[in-house]
């Protein structure tokens, strides 16, 4: 199968800068345009200004003063050899009445916008004057316009980007949503099957031991399909002491787990800690962390479950004397399939975190690890 050469966030990105780019470019082209073209329109200002005051005849004076009366836009200072100003137009005449320095201020700001231009006294060549001009407002727009349109086309892609991620993940939460349930379901009816031979061996003799350890499983059995039928469905917080939930899935992994490997519970000497947690569902995440653990230590170790509250937080870190988690993969673990291990479908830290952060509005993240050191998982629930 031949394989697009780019996705469509790819195709996406090359649009938007193909928009941008062109627009920057020719803006700019429109601005230089607009900048020569201003500069021709104050030099005739400035020329017709001088012809107006040295013409005694009087011929062109209506022409001169059209050309300087029509200069609306264009802020200009004039100033004279030794830099004093001489006149302006087009400034701001609120502001030169409040503001002694503005048009000094405004002078020094023109002089690095524009090169003045230089008008010598044919009579005197001692006497010049330097006229200093600014951009107007339309030049202004026309330079910042690419600007304003960055802005809006990166809010466009951030926007679109939001709401297709926001869809694929709607989707994705209902696979595995979907799939969860139909595990569930798949399992109710031989669950059902092997709840009714139990009881029929709890009528034969002798079997005392076989049926309580097989009815162990089944109960078992039931708690998987009954955390898997919650994937999807918004669970029922209550308010239970999580010391007990942690301590009961311990003595649980410390049953099935190999004699060198050694269980301990901090809390703090703090005999309750309460939070609203779905139990069935707290419970499988403090299994997935104990079992996460297990798998990082190869037959022996310890495993360190440490318990804390104040008033908002309650925190709960899990930590093993395992391999550790290599730094670049600290980020990967909690997503889909990722594994390290030769067996599994790397669900376990998942499903884990999506419980944590989805159903409980809590968080789960690697608080640390080092190579042949261990790790720290760390759940914060709100109280």
């Amino acid at each position: 199968m031949i394989r697009p050469l780019f996705n469509w966030r790819t195709g996406l990105s090359i649009i938007a800068i193909a928009i941008v780019s062109g627009t920057i470019f020719y803006s700019q082209f429109l601005a230089k345009q607009i900048a020569l073209e201003e500069r021709q329109k104050v030099a005739q200002w400035v020329e017709a200004g001088k012809l107006l005051m040295n013409d005694t005849t009087g011929m062109s004076d209506k022409l001169v003063s059209i050309i300087v009366a029509e200069n609306r836009t264009i802020p200009i200072i004039e100033t004279d050899e030794k830099n004093n100003i001489t006149q302006y137009v087009n400034l701001d005449s609120a502001s030169i009445a409040t503001d002694s320095n503005y048009a000094k201020n405004r002078l020094r700001e023109f002089s690095k916008q524009n090169d003045p231009i230089v008008w010598a006294d044919p009579r005197d060549s001692t006497r010049t004057n330097h006229y200093y001009y600014g951009h107007t407002s339309l030049l202004n727009q026309v330079r910042y316009y690419p600007i304003v349109q960055l802005l809006i086309v990166s809010l466009f892609i951030i926007i679109t980007l939001t709401a297709l991620t926001t869809s694929f993940k709607s989707s994705q939460n209902q696979v595995w949503a979907g799939m969860a349930k139909e595990t569930a379901h798949q399992l109710g009816t031989p669950l059902t099957s092997l709840q009714g031979w139990v009881e029929m061996l709890k009528d034969i003799p002798d079997n005392e031991k076989i049926v309580a350890e097989m009815e162990k499983d089944v109960n078992r059995l039931k708690l998987v399909s009954d955390r898997f039928g919650k994937i999807g469905s918004t669970p029922h917080l209550e308010e239970h002491n999580i010391v007990a939930q942690v301590s009961s899935m311990i003595d649980y992994m410390r049953k099935r787990a190999p004699g060198k490997v050694q269980f301990s519970l901090d809390t703090g000497d703090q005999q309750e800690i309460v939070a609203s947690i779905s139990p069935p569902l707290f419970d499988w995440v403090i299994e997935n962390l104990l079992k996460n653990a297990l798998d990082a230590m190869e037959g022996k170790g310890s495993i360190a479950v440490q318990m804390r509250q104040d008033d908002k937080e309650v925190l709960i870190d899990v930590t093993d004397s395992g391999k550790g988690i290599a730094r670049q993969n600290i980020h990967r673990v909690f997503k889909p399939g990722f594994t390290t291990k030769k067996r599994g479908w790397g669900l376990g830290l998942s499903l884990s975190r999506r419980i944590i952060v989805q159903y409980h509005k809590g968080q789960l993240f690697v608080k640390q690890s080092e190579i042949n050191r261990g790790t720290t998982f760390r759940i914060v629930l709100k109280k």
